[in-house]
């Protein structure tokens, strides 16, 4: 994993080192492998687990992560660790009501009309598209005779969260990496 680049010439930064090594930070069009832990706020209950193992790349600086979990970890270099906390309003913000709604329990039904009521259960989850063909993913959070009640909120709205881990490499992200700009 490359977390170092080559320096032009020698600077307070790398003074002594040859060849002059400058170690990578996260910033902008910076790609940071990391594993992390979130855990709520209120019981410390872990949510969501990147493994040392299998740590995840992020691409920096292009409005892909939470601002709070970019801003916190801009600066950081390989090796270093970091915790955080997130009030609910700084990570997925709250739980908006209008995002819970019922729909019918038909919506559910394979081509020949029949509903797989072991499919069909509180707790799970299915993509859905709304009218213009976005995809959202939906909980079951109740099932009743001939509906069922939908929660279309991200999994961690309306929590305060604590974000611990480590960054494990940092590179310049590929162009093709690069979101181009909307026009």
């Amino acid at each position: 994993m490359l977390t170092e680049k080559l320096c032009e010439k020698p600077s307070a930064e790398n003074a002594g080192g040859f060849p002059y090594l400058k170690t990578m930070r996260i910033e902008k069009n910076m790609v940071a492998s990391i594993y992390y832990t979130v855990k709520e706020g209120k019981t410390d209950k872990v949510i969501q687990m990147i493994p040392e193992d299998q740590p995840q790349e992020f691409l920096f600086g292009h409005d892909l992560l939470i601002d709070v979990f970019e801003t916190s970890l801009i600066g950081l270099q390989a090796g270093d660790a970091f915790r955080f906390d997130a009030k609910a309003d700084q990570a997925y913000g709250p739980i908006d009501p209008g995002a819970i709604f019922d729909l019918p329990l038909s919506t559910f039904a394979e081509e020949d009309g029949h509903i797989d009521e072991e499919v069909v259960q509180v707790g799970h989850v299915f993509p859905m598209a709304d009218k213009d063909g976005n995809r959202h993913y939906g909980k079951i959070i109740r099932k009743m005779k001939e509906r069922v009640t939908m929660d279309f909120n991200h999994p961690m709205a309306g929590k305060n969260l604590t974000f611990e881990g480590k960054v494990i490499a940092v590179r310049a992200a590929h162009p093709e990496e690069i979101p181009s700009p909307e026009n």
